[in-house]
C-alpha cells in the first residue's frame, strides 16, 4: 500500500492547506512529473517526428513508447488494439462521429452521456435515440428486431429506433459525470453478439474519461471490449493535456472512410486531380493529422511510469477513493436539521450502491 501522507507532502506541495474536490475535472499533477520532464527537455534535443534527423528519431522513439505504455496501462494487447492520440476525450468522440458520417449511420446513446456523446446525434443521418436508463438499453440489446419498448414522445422525427440494415453506433459512458453511476461492463460484448443476428453492424463507443480517473479500464479481452474507447490523460495523471481514442483493430476499417487527410496521414498526394494514397499499416497513421504533440507524449511516458511507482496500480486508487466516497455518502445521508429533516438530498442512480464499485464511482451529487 502506498503511503498517502508521505506521497502528498513530497509530490503534491500545491495541495498544501488546500481541500481539492474537483478530481472529476482534472487530477493534480505530481511534482516529479514536472521535474523529470523538464530535465529531459533541458538535456536532450527532439525534432519533428515526421523528419529523419537524429533528433527526430529520438522523438519518434518516445512517441512509439507512449503508444505501447498506454496500451499496457489499459491491459490492451497491441495486436488487438491501436491508439490514436487526440487533444482530449471530446476530440476522440468527434473523430468517431465524423468517420461514421461518411457512410451514414443510426445512433443510440445513454441518458447519462456527456455532452460530447450527445453531440454525435447531429451527425446521424439515419436517426437517433436516447435510452432513458440501463434497463431500456438492456431491453434493446435483448430484443430480436432492434425495437425497444420505450414509452416516450419523440422530440422530432429523428428520435426513433430503426433496424433497416444501416450501421448503428451506440455511445455510452463507463461512468456518469453527474452522479458517478457506472454502466454494465458486458454491454460491448452483448451488442457485438446482437450484431451477428440483426441487419447492419452494431458498433460501441465508450466514453471512459471519468471512469479512468479512479478505476482500471481493462481491455484484456478484445471480444468483450468496446470498438472505440475515449480516454483523457489529465484526468489520470494531471498532465499532459491529451486524450486518446483506443480502437479495436477488428473494428477499425469503418474509420478509414474519413475523407479528410492532412500532415503525415498520407504516403502520397497530388495537388492537381484528386489522387492521394492514405497510410494503411496502422489506423493511427491514417487519423493523426499533422505533427503530434511529441513533447507532451514524452511527459505522458513519464506520467505512466511515475504513476506506477507512486500508486502501484489503479486498483489501489479505486479502493481508496471508493472507501472515501462511501464514508462521505454515509455521513451526508445522516445529516439532519433540528426538526429532523435531512440536510442533503443525494442524487444517485437507483441501481447503484456505494458499497459496490462496479455500479458506483467515487462521485457524489447532492443538493442542500
Amino acid at each position: 500500500m502506498y503511503e498517502i501522507n508521505k506521497t502528498r507532502r513530497k509530490e503534491y506541495p500545491n495541495l498544501n492547506k488546500t481541500c481539492y474536490l474537483d478530481y472529476g475535472g482534472a487530477t493534480p499533477y505530481a511534482k516529479s512529473l514536472i521535474d523529470v520532464s523538464a530535465k529531459l527537455w533541458k538535456t536532450d534535443l527532439f525534432g519533428n517526428p515526421h523528419s529523419n534527423s537524429a533528433s527526430s528519431l529520438r522523438a519518434t522513439e518516445y512517441v512509439d513508447q507512449a503508444r505501447r505504455l498506454v496500451l499496457e496501462f489499459f491491459h490492451a494487447d497491441p495486436n488487438d488494439f491501436d491508439v490514436v492520440f487526440v487533444a482530449n476525450a471530446t476530440a476522440a468522440i468527434k473523430l468517431v462521429g465524423y468517420c461514421f458520417q461518411e457512410r451514414g449511420f443510426w445512433y443510440g446513446y445513454h441518458t447519462d452521456a456527456h455532452t460530447s456523446l450527445v453531440g454525435v446525434r447531429e451527425l446521424a443521418d439515419k436517426g437517433y435515440h436516447c435510452f432513458s436508463s440501463d434497463r431500456k438499453l438492456d431491453q434493446w440489446i435483448e430484443s430480436s428486431n432492434g425495437e425497444a419498448d420505450e414509452t416516450y414522445l419523440p422530440v422530432n422525427l429523428d428520435d426513433r429506433i430503426i433496424d433497416d440494415g444501416v450501421n448503428k453506433l451506440i455511445g455510452y459512458p463507463a461512468q456518469s459525470n453527474m452522479n458517478g453511476h457506472r454502466t454494465p461492463k458486458q454491454w460491448a460484448k452483448r451488442m457485438r453478439q446482437k450484431s451477428y443476428t440483426t441487419p447492419g453492424r452494431i458498433y460501441t463507443l465508450l466514453d471512459a474519461a471519468a471512469y479512468c480517473s479512479s478505476a482500471q479500464l481493462d481491455l484484456s479481452d478484445p471480444d468483450a471490449a468496446p470498438d472505440f474507447t475515449s480516454v483523457s490523460f489529465y484526468k489520470i495523471f494531471g498532465m499532459p493535456d491529451l486524450g486518446a481514442l483506443i480502437v479495436r483493430r477488428k473494428s477499425s476499417e469503418i474509420l478509414r472512410s474519413r475523407q479528410y487527410f492532412g500532415g503525415g496521414t498520407v504516403d502520397m498526394v497530388t495537388t492537381f486531380g484528386r489522387f492521394h494514397a492514405k497510410k494503411s499499416d496502422h489506423i493511427h497513421e491514417a487519423l493523426e493529422d499533422g505533427t503530434l504533440p511529441f513533447h507532451n507524449l514524452m511527459m505522458l511516458n513519464t506520467g505512466i511510469l511515475l504513476h506506477r511507482r507512486l500508486f502501484h496500480s489503479m486498483d489501489e486508487i479505486s479502493k481508496h477513493a471508493s472507501q472515501l466516497a462511501l464514508q462521505l455518502y454515509t455521513d451526508l445521508s445522516r445529516l439532519q436539521h433540528a426538526n429532523g429533516q435531512l440536510v442533503c438530498k443525494i442524487h444517485k442512480d437507483t441501481s447503484s450502491t456505494y458499497e459496490d464499485s462496479d455500479t458506483q464511482g467515487p462521485t457524489i451529487a447532492f443538493t442542500i
